[in-house]
């Protein structure tokens, strides 16, 4: 059935902030139309991201108006495009950095700057997990922290979407990558995605061993998923003049800044909505390029039909370890 004739789809609808119950699947939710400048999806497959739980429970910076559709990172075919669209046409296999109408959904409407053309080498749920992580990463170890080939990078909490995006790229930009991760599962993910050594991040004294493996001198880069548990730490496993890249945060935390002092080292938030169009561009390029090189492959993790988008929410806020993005399936 093509989209002209269809006038509901199938949406995930939040009409008020709280517990990830407030996400109620609606299938009378009318499909978007798109207008110029705007690409019509039909959504295969669309990414989770933990961001999208502090939207959704009302304690993110920025919310948006009630009620609404979450998502941002789908993936799936061109339906229609609006007036002044050159880059795609129906037809199309596609995956976005944004979305303007919601992508937990059948249909989505996304600008023409964030919508990219998907390797036939990656299927949908693949291309689903690449947006916000992959241009996350992308962001916090080239835009903010500068890293250089030969650097030492430590990627903290390694093994969710961002984290394998960060050692995937990390390798590729020629750093040494370590990595941690909370189970044995996930450690293996993460060497077997670029990182150098793993290190669980459970165990008493981890740590002492990432210094270790650094002989003593500490890491150039880290990007920490965790911040307002391993901040304090992270300063304390700094290089000299070395960085930290907060990328997630769930909470407050104290920290000594005399750390800070005693290596002149930075601590940067990361936020991708702050990214430039021109910033976007140099990051989709090289993305791109690591497409076609093949050393971009995005792990799925937990694969959830829409319906059960609550437990989703659930479950990547309160899983023991993370492997690989959670995605939904249309």
């Amino acid at each position: 059935m093509s989209v002209s004739s269809r006038l509901m789809m199938r949406a995930i609808r939040v009409s008020e902030f709280g517990a990830p119950s407030v996400l109620r699947p609606c299938s009378d939710v009318p499909v978007p139309q798109p207008g110029p400048g705007q690409v019509l999806i039909r959504v295969h497959a669309c990414g989770v991201n933990p961001v999208e739980t502090y939207i959704r429970a009302g304690t993110y910076g920025r919310t948006p108006a009630l009620p609404y559709t979450p998502g941002t990172d789908v993936a799936g075919v061109v339906e229609t495009v609006g007036q002044g669209v050159a880059a795609v046409k129906t037809g199309d296999r596609v995956f976005t950095t944004a979305t303007e109408s919601g992508g937990y959904a059948e249909f989505t409407v996304a600008a023409d700057n964030c919508v990219h053309k998907l390797p036939d080498a990656l299927d949908y749920a693949q291309g689903a997990a690449i947006g916000i992580p992959y241009f996350t990463a992308y962001r916090a170890l080239i835009h903010k922290a500068h890293s250089k080939a030969g650097e030492t990078v430590l990627i903290h909490g390694a093994s969710g979407g961002v984290g394998v995006a960060a050692c995937q790229l990390s390798r590729a930009l020629g750093l040494r990558v370590l990595g941690t991760a909370g189970t044995p599962e996930g450690m293996k993910l993460v060497l077997d995605n670029g990182a150098h050594m793993a290190f669980n991040h459970r165990e008493e004294g981890y740590t002492d061993k990432i210094m270790e493996a650094t002989e003593g001198k500490g890491v150039d880069v880290i990007v920490e998923m965790l911040s307002n548990v391993n901040l304090s730490k992270d300063l304390q496993m700094l290089a000299f003049g070395g960085r930290v890249m907060v990328v997630g945060c769930r909470g407050s935390i104290e920290i000594n800044p005399r750390d800070t002092m005693s290596k002149e080292s930075s601590i940067v938030g990361v936020v991708l909505f702050f990214a430039t169009p021109e910033e976007k561009k140099e990051c989709a390029a090289f993305l791109y390029a690591g497409m076609e090189a093949g050393w971009l492959r995005p792990v799925v993790g937990p694969r959830y039909p829409l319906d059960e988008a609550a437990q989703a929410h659930h479950d990547i806020i309160e899983s023991r370890g993370a492997a690989g993005k959670i995605v939904l399936s249309m």
